[in-house]
């Protein structure tokens, strides 16, 4: 994977950890720590199972999980400013939502290119050394290649537990680089997984 692949991904660790080192001392002015109230572990279901996946991992965690937290954010910032706690709506509103748009857009950006690569391999340098290179020199051809957007169907279905929960904000997946052909369809339960 060329060097930009792991920028990408440092960078989305710095946020992750910068994100809990501001949500935690927010539970701490009011009272309380990380760890006082029960919380789900799909995403860390998900990492585990899509360990030894590369393109599971980008499909489930950064296009499924990551973009589920897009989709409820702007609720959850709502409910703390309508209960009167614009202090911590600032935190997801101002730090938190912004970034995972940009999580998720890693996550897109290199689906497509691991999807490419796979297609073409890389002997060399090329178009596909990198996702702005691809996208610079072959603009149309695989943004939203049928092929790909299947694959991604397939490997969701395969990996992630049930379908995908609308309502879904088309908005910032869009800024994040993908539209509903992505994730609309995944929203019903499909009984065979499509190769």
């Amino acid at each position: 994977m060329p060097r930009e692949f792991f920028t990408d991904f440092v960078k989305v660790a710095q946020d992750e950890g910068r994100h809990f080192t501001l949500l935690a001392a927010r539970l701490e002015e009011m009272g309380s720590f990380y760890g006082a109230f029960p919380a789900h572990d799909g995403l860390w279901d998900s990492a585990i199972a899509t360990s030894k996946d590369l393109l599971a991992c980008l499909a489930v965690e950064h296009c499924v999980h990551e973009a589920r937290g897009l989709d409820v954010l702007p609720t959850t910032i709502s409910r703390f400013r309508n209960g009167g706690d614009s202090q911590t709506a600032c935190l997801p509103e101002n730090v938190v939502y912004p970034e995972e748009i940009t999580h998720c857009a890693a996550g897109v950006k290199w689906f497509r290119y691991c999807c490419l690569r796979s297609r073409y391999p890389i002997s060399g340098g090329n178009i596909l050394d990198s996702p702005e290179k691809r996208s610079q020199e072959n603009d149309t051809t695989f943004e939203e290649n049928e092929e790909m957007i299947q694959k991604f169907h397939a490997i969701v279905r395969t990996h992630f537990r049930g379908p995908l929960k609308p309502p879904f904000n088309e908005a910032a997946r869009r800024a994040a680089g993908f539209g509903p052909q992505w994730y609309e369809p995944l929203a019903f339960k499909d009984a065979t997984p499509k190769k």
